[in-house]
């Protein structure tokens, strides 16, 4: 007689998806308001916008979404889950908040080769505390057990973002003029971006062991740098933007570094200069700089270097902007350099 199958034998455990979503509800429902209007296990989310959209003329939704790359081989590495939560929350809500829009719901999905419902635990704890910070509200997600798909030990998350803004407060960068500064935000490290490099400097060239410490690193071990988690930009760039501040726009610093980003908001015919000698990137890209023997353009376009968000406004405008940021002492802010007529794209000087 053959032997009975089911859905656990082709490599699909129900009931360990079950348990993940019996761990994870008390997590999610600290980010609900009353505008979530359904729990976990509907079949669609229901999010209220009288609230949100109250007083406005025209309200735009805004939204994104993003992943996190290959951090996921590093977290797997380390066997550290909740930060790369807050990492995907914080990378995909950056995003619409440098439009000017209040992210309002956020979605997640886990791939993984076998479900582990600590591990779904830990990232879910991870996006629920950012989304916290953040005041989104996680409405809901997919966990996807595929062993087919994904290798052991292989993972997957991708978050998806509503957000809300009046038309009129858009920013797009539209308003751009020469002789506007260029006000950066510092990063917390590497964020989300450049680790298939990474991986390659630190693991394949430098043949470091995840927990090592290089002495650079000032007693952190390799995964307390690479994993630090990334800056979560929404509640300051809404303290920003509160404070009346007039702002022109901003620039998350994510793939493509400043060299990508920064042009993405400047208006045709003009280009910025970026003075280098400003800020001293964290100790990892000088370490990652030498491991490769990368020169300075490959590692701008790679990496943050150390600028997480950028942000246009007229001149004189600093201490007004470090004054909102105040209540995070994880940030700071400086004058990262000008827009200028005649040129495209970005140019550093100071090097």
């Amino acid at each position: 007689m053959s032997a009975k199958i089911d859905y656990k034998s082709a490599g699909v455990d129900i009931e360990a998806g079950n348990e993940a979503v019996r761990r994870i509800k008390s997590h999610v429902a600290r980010t609900h308001s009353a505008a979530v209007l359904t729990g976990l296990g509907s079949f669609g989310t229901l999010f209220s916008l009288s609230d949100a959209i109250k007083g406005m003329t025209e309200p735009v939704m805004v939204q994104s979404t993003d992943g996190v790359g290959t951090k996921t081989k590093v977290t797997v590495m380390a066997g550290r889950y909740e930060a790369l939560g807050h990492d995907l929350v914080a990378a995909v809500a950056g995003d619409i908040a440098v439009m000017g829009a209040k992210p309002l719901t956020f979605l997640d999905y886990v791939g993984l080769h076998k479900t582990d419902p600590a591990v779904v635990e830990e990232l879910v704890r991870g996006m629920t505390a950012a989304c916290f910070e953040a005041g989104i509200a996680l409405v809901g997600g997919e966990t996807a057990e595929m062993p087919a798909v994904y290798a052991e030990g292989d993972l997957d998350v991708v978050g998806f973002v509503t957000g809300v803004v009046e038309r009129e407060k858009l920013l797009t960068g539209a308003g751009i003029v020469a002789g506007d500064v260029l006000y950066a935000i510092n990063s917390s490290g590497l964020h989300t971006n450049g680790f298939s490099l990474a991986r390659k400097l630190f693991f394949e060239i430098g043949g470091y062991a995840i927990d090592a410490t290089p002495e650079e690193f000032g007693g952190k071990s390799l995964a307390d740098v690479l994993l630090a988690p990334h800056a979560n930009y929404v509640a300051p760039i809404q303290r920003i933007l509160g404070a009346g501040i007039p702002v022109k726009g901003m620039a998350h610093i994510t793939g493509g570094g400043l060299v990508e980003n920064v042009p993405r908001i400047i208006p045709d015919g003009l280009g910025v200069v970026v003075d280098r000698a400003t800020w001293t990137p964290q100790p990892v890209f000088a370490t990652m700089q030498r491991l490769g023997d990368i020169d300075d353009l490959e590692m701008h376009r790679t990496f943050n270097m150390g600028v997480g968000l950028v942000i246009v406004a007229p001149a004189g405008l600093q201490d007004d902007l470090a004054a909102a940021i105040g209540d995070f002492p994880a940030l700071r802010v400086w004058e990262l350099g000008r827009v200028e007529a005649g040129t495209t794209g970005v140019r550093f000087s100071g090097v």
